[in-house]
Order: structure tokens, then sequence, then C-alpha cells
């Protein structure tokens, strides 16, 4: 029994590390995409097209591979090693998701028709006021769905932390496995099928209160 409590505490604390990740990974990627949106839809070309091959870069590459990046290079390149590992995951995480919220944006951003940016310029609008005003909820609305799947992959991607020694949930539970016991592993996924759970109601949530707005 002092085992089974053991593990379930030594659980808990991994996953705090996990849900850590996914909540400062939400808040900084979120608003560091829209920015990166705003550049890959910029009429200045060099900025367009140094946003669209960061995209590119950071979409082309696996995120196991971008976190060994990011704890490793400041060290061999420019002679500033990062002292902490879990510093170095978020950074990773952060770009990341970053990259990928952008093209979201992007994708719900163009496809508002222009007849309707047009509209808000007859009636005198300026440009911050039409998106703000008359794009932006069109856009949260079509954009949900995939984000939800892009949220709910995030929750899983956490687990990536232990390549380098980040002690997330998965990291905690395999101390245990060395010492013959399997079910910590097992119960992992209870974890995650459980927080996965409680962000599917959440979004599905979300979906229905938008769905009010038709436009």
């Amino acid at each position: 029994m002092t085992m089974f409590n053991d593990a379930i505490g030594v659980l808990f604390e991994g996953f705090g590390l996990n849900c850590i990740i996914f909540s400062c990974t939400l808040l900084l990627a979120l608003p560091l995409g829209l920015v990166i949106t705003f550049g890959s839809m910029s009429k200045f070309a060099p900025l367009k097209w140094l946003s669209r091959t960061f995209v590119w870069i950071i979409r082309g590459t696996p995120l196991m591979l971008q976190i060994f990046v990011v704890l490793y290079a400041p060290g061999l390149l420019l002679d500033f090693p990062l002292k902490s590992r879990l510093t170095a995951v978020l950074v990773a995480f952060v770009i990341n998701y970053a990259a990928y919220f952008s093209e979201i944006y992007r994708g719900g951003i163009e496809s508002i028709s222009k007849g309707q940016y047009e509209a808000g310029q007859v009636l005198g609008m300026t440009k911050a006021q039409i998106f703000f005003k008359v794009v932006l909820f069109q856009v949260v609305k079509r954009i949900m769905p995939a984000m939800s799947n892009e949220v709910i992959t995030l929750v899983k991607d956490t687990s990536l932390a232990r390549i380098v020694g980040v002690a997330e949930i998965i990291m905690c539970a395999e101390r245990f496995t060395k010492q013959g016991l399997i079910w910590p592993l097992f119960s992992t996924g209870i974890y995650f099928l459980v927080f996965n759970g409680i962000l599917t109601l959440l979004f599905g949530y979300i979906e229905n209160k938008l769905n009010y707005y038709r436009g």
C-alpha cells in the first residue's frame, strides 16, 4: 500500500510538470502565432518570406530535434549554455506550436471574403476596426476545430520533455517499471485521457456557443 501511495504521489508530481509545459506553451504560443501570421501575410516581401521560411523549417522538422537544438545550440555556438532543461523544453514547445498556430490563423483569416473588408471600408472603419470587430469573431469560429485538435496534440507532446531529462509523468512511471511495477506506466494513459476528455468537452462547449454566428 505504501508503494501504491508513493507511486500515485510521484505520478501526480510528474503530471504537474506536463501541465506546466502545456499551460506555458499555450499562453505564449497563441499570441506569438498571431504575430507570425501577420508577418507571413505582410505586403513587405522580406518579412513575408522570412516568416514563411521560419514556419516551413519548424513544421518540417521533428519537435524532438528542436528540443535538442534549443538545449545544446546556445552552449555550442554562442558559449551561453542553458542551465535549465525545463526552460529549453518550454522555448522549443513555444516556437513549435506558434508556427503551427500561425498557419491555422492564416487559413482562418484568408477564408473571410474580401467583400466584408470592403463593406467595412465603405462604413468608414479603419483596418484595425474591421479586423477586430468584423473579421476576428468569424475567424475564431472557423479555426476552433483545428485549434482544439492542436491543443489536444500538445497535451500528448508534453511527454517528449523526458528526452532531455525533464521528469514528466511517463519518465516518473518508468522509475517504478525498473522496480518491477508495470501499472504506473499504463496508468499514465488515464491522466492523459482524463485531461484530453476535459479539453474535448470544453472545446465542444465553445463550438456550441459559437454556433449562433453563421457568417
